[in-house]
Protein backbone atom coordinates (compact mmCIF):
# COMPACT_ATOMS: atom_id res chain seq x y z
CA UNK A 1 0.00 0.00 0.00
CA UNK A 2 1.25 3.00 -1.03
CA UNK A 3 -0.64 5.64 1.19
CA UNK A 4 -1.72 6.15 5.13
CA UNK A 5 -5.02 6.16 4.46
CA UNK A 6 -5.28 2.97 2.85
CA UNK A 7 -3.54 1.23 5.46
CA UNK A 8 -6.12 2.90 7.74
CA UNK A 9 -8.84 1.37 5.89
CA UNK A 10 -7.05 -2.69 5.93
CA UNK A 11 -6.43 -1.95 9.40
CA UNK A 12 -9.54 -0.72 10.64
CA UNK A 13 -11.53 -3.55 8.93
CA UNK A 14 -9.52 -5.54 10.49
CA UNK A 15 -12.13 -3.87 13.34
CA UNK A 16 -14.69 -4.98 11.86
CA UNK A 17 -13.96 -8.62 10.94
CA UNK A 18 -13.29 -8.98 14.56
CA UNK A 19 -17.01 -7.75 15.05
CA UNK A 20 -16.14 -4.40 16.80
CA UNK A 21 -18.85 -2.20 17.50
CA UNK A 22 -17.30 0.73 18.86
CA UNK A 23 -13.90 1.59 16.71
CA UNK A 24 -11.31 4.32 17.74
CA UNK A 25 -9.02 6.49 15.19
CA UNK A 26 -6.70 8.59 17.12
CA UNK A 27 -4.15 10.80 14.55
CA UNK A 28 -1.62 12.69 16.04
CA UNK A 29 0.12 14.54 13.29
CA UNK A 30 2.91 16.86 14.93
CA UNK A 31 5.21 18.44 12.88
CA UNK A 32 6.74 20.09 16.05
CA UNK A 33 7.66 16.84 17.36
CA UNK A 34 8.17 15.28 14.27
CA UNK A 35 5.85 12.39 14.89
CA UNK A 36 3.13 10.74 12.59
CA UNK A 37 1.15 8.40 15.44
CA UNK A 38 -1.63 6.39 14.45
CA UNK A 39 -4.21 4.84 17.37
CA UNK A 40 -7.06 1.82 16.04
CA UNK A 41 -9.02 0.62 19.34
CA UNK A 42 -11.89 -1.80 19.10
CA UNK A 43 -13.91 -3.89 21.41
CA UNK A 44 -13.92 -6.70 19.33
CA UNK A 45 -13.09 -10.02 19.81
CA UNK A 46 -9.57 -9.68 20.66
CA UNK A 47 -6.33 -12.25 20.28
CA UNK A 48 -5.31 -14.98 21.71
CA UNK A 49 -1.75 -14.40 23.43
CA UNK A 50 -0.64 -17.47 20.70
CA UNK A 51 -2.14 -15.54 17.94
CA UNK A 52 -0.64 -12.19 19.08
CA UNK A 53 2.63 -13.45 18.85
CA UNK A 54 2.77 -14.08 15.35
CA UNK A 55 -0.31 -11.78 13.74
CA UNK A 56 3.14 -9.94 12.21
CA UNK A 57 3.40 -12.70 10.34
CA UNK A 58 2.30 -12.62 6.78
CA UNK A 59 1.47 -16.37 7.15
CA UNK A 60 -1.03 -15.86 9.78
CA UNK A 61 -3.76 -14.40 9.31
CA UNK A 62 -7.38 -15.69 10.79
CA UNK A 63 -8.91 -14.76 6.59
CA UNK A 64 -10.25 -18.16 5.20
CA UNK A 65 -10.56 -16.78 2.09
CA UNK A 66 -6.70 -16.60 1.37
CA UNK A 67 -3.40 -17.93 3.52
CA UNK A 68 -2.04 -14.81 3.81
CA UNK A 69 -2.87 -11.38 5.75
CA UNK A 70 -0.54 -8.21 4.66
CA UNK A 71 -1.48 -5.33 6.60
CA UNK A 72 0.28 -5.80 9.82
CA UNK A 73 3.56 -7.23 8.29
CA UNK A 74 3.35 -3.86 5.36
CA UNK A 75 2.85 -1.90 8.18
CA UNK A 76 4.93 -2.64 10.35
CA UNK A 77 7.84 -2.71 7.52
CA UNK A 78 6.56 0.57 6.91
CA UNK A 79 6.89 2.29 10.35
CA UNK A 80 10.63 0.59 10.82
CA UNK A 81 12.02 1.82 7.71
CA UNK A 82 10.34 5.43 9.04
CA UNK A 83 12.27 5.67 12.04
CA UNK A 84 8.64 4.51 13.93
CA UNK A 85 7.45 1.07 15.32
CA UNK A 86 4.15 -0.67 16.18
CA UNK A 87 2.87 -1.68 19.23
CA UNK A 88 0.05 -4.26 19.82
CA UNK A 89 -2.14 -5.17 22.67
CA UNK A 90 -4.84 -7.70 22.47
CA UNK A 91 -7.33 -9.30 25.17
CA UNK A 92 -9.76 -12.52 23.86
CA UNK A 93 -13.49 -10.70 24.48
CA UNK A 94 -12.20 -7.25 25.22
CA UNK A 95 -10.23 -6.14 21.86
CA UNK A 96 -7.33 -4.49 20.36
CA UNK A 97 -5.30 -1.50 20.16
CA UNK A 98 -3.04 -1.06 17.45
CA UNK A 99 -0.29 1.61 17.66
CA UNK A 100 1.89 2.27 14.68
CA UNK A 101 4.05 5.73 14.43
CA UNK A 102 6.52 7.57 11.43
CA UNK A 103 9.11 9.99 11.68
CA UNK A 104 7.10 12.77 10.70
CA UNK A 105 9.71 13.69 7.99
CA UNK A 106 11.40 10.62 7.38
CA UNK A 107 11.79 10.59 3.17
CA UNK A 108 10.43 6.98 2.93
CA UNK A 109 7.14 7.91 4.72
CA UNK A 110 4.40 7.13 2.56
CA UNK A 111 1.96 10.08 1.83
CA UNK A 112 -1.48 10.41 3.61
CA UNK A 113 -3.56 9.64 0.47
CA UNK A 114 -7.27 10.90 0.22
CA UNK A 115 -7.46 10.00 3.71
CA UNK A 116 -12.15 12.22 3.90
CA UNK A 117 -12.49 9.65 0.77
CA UNK A 118 -10.89 6.65 2.54
CA UNK A 119 -13.45 7.40 6.15
CA UNK A 120 -16.36 7.88 4.15
CA UNK A 121 -16.02 4.93 2.62
CA UNK A 122 -15.37 2.54 5.97
CA UNK A 123 -18.35 4.44 7.55
CA UNK A 124 -21.04 4.08 4.67
CA UNK A 125 -19.57 0.37 4.53
CA UNK A 126 -20.22 -0.07 8.49
CA UNK A 127 -23.57 2.05 9.78
CA UNK A 128 -23.95 -0.20 12.53
CA UNK A 129 -20.99 0.53 14.10
CA UNK A 130 -19.88 3.29 16.30
CA UNK A 131 -16.58 4.98 14.93
CA UNK A 132 -14.93 7.96 16.59
CA UNK A 133 -12.54 9.38 14.49
CA UNK A 134 -9.93 12.26 16.14
CA UNK A 135 -6.91 14.22 14.39
CA UNK A 136 -4.96 15.89 16.38
CA UNK A 137 -2.31 18.61 14.85
CA UNK A 138 -0.11 20.96 16.47
CA UNK A 139 -2.65 23.74 16.18
CA UNK A 140 -5.88 22.19 17.31
CA UNK A 141 -8.07 18.91 16.33
CA UNK A 142 -11.25 17.78 14.84
CA UNK A 143 -13.37 14.77 15.78
CA UNK A 144 -15.83 12.93 14.35
CA UNK A 145 -18.20 10.77 16.19
CA UNK A 146 -20.24 8.79 13.71
CA UNK A 147 -23.47 8.66 16.52
CA UNK A 148 -23.64 12.58 16.46
CA UNK A 149 -23.49 12.46 12.49
CA UNK A 150 -26.09 9.99 12.15
CA UNK A 151 -28.80 12.16 14.80
CA UNK A 152 -27.35 15.17 12.33
CA UNK A 153 -28.70 13.11 9.39
CA UNK A 154 -32.16 12.48 10.85
CA UNK A 155 -31.85 8.97 9.33
CA UNK A 156 -30.21 9.13 6.31
CA UNK A 157 -28.10 6.67 5.10
CA UNK A 158 -24.37 7.19 5.06
CA UNK A 159 -24.58 5.19 2.07
CA UNK A 160 -26.60 7.85 0.34
CA UNK A 161 -23.93 9.48 -2.75
CA UNK A 162 -25.14 12.48 -1.28
CA UNK A 163 -24.29 11.91 2.35
CA UNK A 164 -21.25 10.57 1.35
CA UNK A 165 -20.09 13.25 -0.52
CA UNK A 166 -21.09 16.06 1.98
CA UNK A 167 -19.46 14.21 4.84
CA UNK A 168 -16.49 14.01 2.58
CA UNK A 169 -16.21 18.04 2.24
CA UNK A 170 -16.83 18.44 5.82
CA UNK A 171 -13.75 16.15 6.67
CA UNK A 172 -11.64 17.99 4.19
CA UNK A 173 -12.86 21.35 5.69
CA UNK A 174 -11.83 20.44 9.48
CA UNK A 175 -8.55 19.08 8.46
CA UNK A 176 -7.80 22.20 6.22
CA UNK A 177 -8.71 24.47 8.95
CA UNK A 178 -6.86 22.56 11.94
CA UNK A 179 -3.58 22.33 9.46
CA UNK A 180 -3.47 18.91 9.21
CA UNK A 181 -0.20 17.93 7.49
CA UNK A 182 0.61 15.70 4.62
Amino acid sequence: MKELAMHVYDLMENSTAANAKDIKLTIVDSLKNDDFHFTIEDNGKGMSPEFLARVTDPYTTSRTTRKVGLGLPLIKMNTENCDGGMKIESELGKGTRLEFWFRHSHWDRPPMGDLPGTLVMLLSGHEDIHFVITYRTDEDEFVLDTDELREALGGMSMGDVRVMQMVKEMIEENLKEIHANE
